[in-house]
């Protein structure tokens, strides 16, 4: 198996969302976002970030103005992702096929991605179809979340072109019931469970909301929905049962990948991987201004055969 951990790195060079928030361009683009802008203690245009009403403006905005996506309809309550670092994850996904085809990055609907738990937002599809033009299929657990990403890629012109979603049925799998027999996926991402119980998931909402100064009741500021935060498990739990499950579709799917919140659960996750016979496992780190994070990529393809895998596409 071989293992590669790139540099780490603030926002990826092709991200659209490089310096500050521009707020006059993205008002003038959503001026639903207008009452929440006001001067923070610097003086400087902002929001408040431990508001979810406004968080969620933001991001509307931010996927009107950069991503052509004017109509982003939310059920209440569920996950409002901050989009410069979905892009980052996206485009870190590019990086990874280019590094297998010289560096070149690979466009167009032929290259198809999985998305794992694509949520109400459907935040990975809508950025990948967007910036690289790639076919999406997006799974999840939630009924009411893929009806609510179904009327995000209905009330946006091309993208019923480019985006599929399907539910899982069953609670325990990931790739089954989903990958079809005759199906082959260039890539695979998700944005797991991070949390192992309700109770960790609290702790966590209530320390962001230390950090951002906020006051009043406890509230998420991004919002979530039990299945998009916690798991039995927890994370260590639910990335195992993704690689377990990745062994028996390793010649179908070129690479797989999920986000791992804590850098401790590295070891233990690479191991499985190491016992199933992953032939290249990939750690690439993001950074966001203070927060670092990072997603995991493994494939079961040794690098010819991972060129094999191109030709057989073309």
């Amino acid at each position: 198996m071989k293992l590669e951990c790139m540099t780490p790195r603030t926002f990826h060079p092709r991200n659209r969302h490089q310096g500050e928030y521009d707020f006059a361009q993205l008002m003038q683009c959503s001026p639903q976002l207008r009452p929440f802008v006001r001067a923070n203690a610097f003086g400087n245009e902002s929001i408040d970030f431990a508001d979810p009403a406004a968080v969620r403006a933001l991001n509307a905005a931010l996927l009107h103005s950069q991503y052509g996506i004017a109509q982003w309809p939310l059920p209440p309550g569920y996950l409002c992702p901050p989009i410069p670092g979905r892009a980052d994850y996206v485009h870190g996904l590019a990086d990874l096929l280019a590094s297998d085809q010289g560096d070149v990055i690979q466009s167009g609907p032929a290259v198809r991605l999985l998305d794992i738990g694509t949520g109400a937002s459907c935040i990975y599809a809508l950025i990948a179809a967007r910036e690289y033009g790639w076919r999406v299929v997006g799974s999840d657990i939630d009924a009411t979340a893929l009806a609510s990403a179904q009327a995000i890629v209905q009330s946006n012109p091309g993208l019923d072109e480019l985006i599929e979603l399907r539910l899982q049925r069953d609670r325990q799998s990931i790739f089954k019931g989903v990958v079809r027999d005759d199906e082959r996926f260039a890539l695979t991402l998700c944005n797991p469970p991070f949390h192992a119980s309700a109770s960790e998931a609290a702790q966590a909402s209530e320390s962001k909301r230390r950090n951002l100064g906020a006051a009043g009741p406890a509230t998420r500021n991004f919002g979530g929905q039990r299945d998009e935060l916690w798991c039995r498990g927890g994370e260590v739990g639910f990335v195992g049962r993704m690689i377990e499950e990745s062994a028996s579709r390793g010649a179908r799917i070129l690479w797989f990948s999920t986000l791992v919140s804590k850098g401790a659960n590295l070891q233990a996750l690479q191991q499985r991987m190491q016992k199933l016979g992953a032939s290249a496992v990939r750690i690439v780190p993001m950074a966001q201004g203070q927060k670092q994070s990072r997603f995991l990529a493994w494939s079961f393809l040794d690098s010819a055969q991972r060129a094999q895998w191109w030709q057989e596409l073309r």
